[in-house]
């Protein structure tokens, strides 16, 4: 296995063989330096901005918000089956089920990056309790409790599902990012 590498952003490259674990956690951390590379360098206007004349309110600090939650959800409550931390604990989410998304806006730059952050950190740090305490043959194979236990996902499913949910997000920072600034890039 050689030594990680990183591209002309800063981002990791996946490890092209290794095994399972290393292999999806590389894909999600370049998923992750993806969303980190599309919302680099910007302001509140910046983080700010929406599609104009579309309905959405979808901005670049909203996708930043909505991923710090999205780890916490999957990586704090399901995997370490731990109650979700600030700021999602007092969010009244029967009010405003977007509140990840419509908050956003009143965030400072710097209040949201660290949000996302600290999550990913938490998200990270959990990923290697699981995988340290499993003392099967399968760490990624192990199961919990997901949706208010209304079904079981394993460590591999919650590493896959990542993948994909900042894969199909960073398809929208893509959009919104050449909007604010004309940057382009995969």
């Amino acid at each position: 296995m050689s030594e990680p590498t990183t591209d002309d952003v800063g981002r990791p490259e996946p490890p092209l063989a290794a095994p399972e674990l290393a292999t999806l956690s590389g894909f999600l951390d370049f998923q992750r330096a993806t969303l980190e590379w599309k919302t680099r360098d910007l302001g509140a206007d910046g983080l700010r901005l929406r599609l104009p004349q579309h309905a959405s309110t979808m901005t670049l600090a909203g996708l930043l918000k909505h991923l710090s939650y999205v780890e916490d959800y999957w990586f704090t409550e399901v995997l370490a089956e731990a109650s979700m931390p600030p700021p999602w604990d007092d969010v009244d989410w029967e009010a405003d089920q977007d509140w990840d998304w419509s908050s956003a806006a009143a965030d400072e730059p710097a209040d949201v990056r660290e949000t996302w952050t600290t999550s990913v950190e938490r998200s990270r740090q959990a990923l290697a309790r699981a995988v340290e305490a499993d003392d099967g043959d399968d760490p990624l194979g192990a199961t919990h409790p997901a949706w208010g236990g209304q079904g079981q996902v394993s460590v591999r499913w919650i590493l896959t599902h990542m993948v994909e949910e900042y894969a199909r997000h960073n398809g929208h920072a893509d959009l919104l990012r050449e909007l604010v600034d004309g940057q382009t890039g995969e």
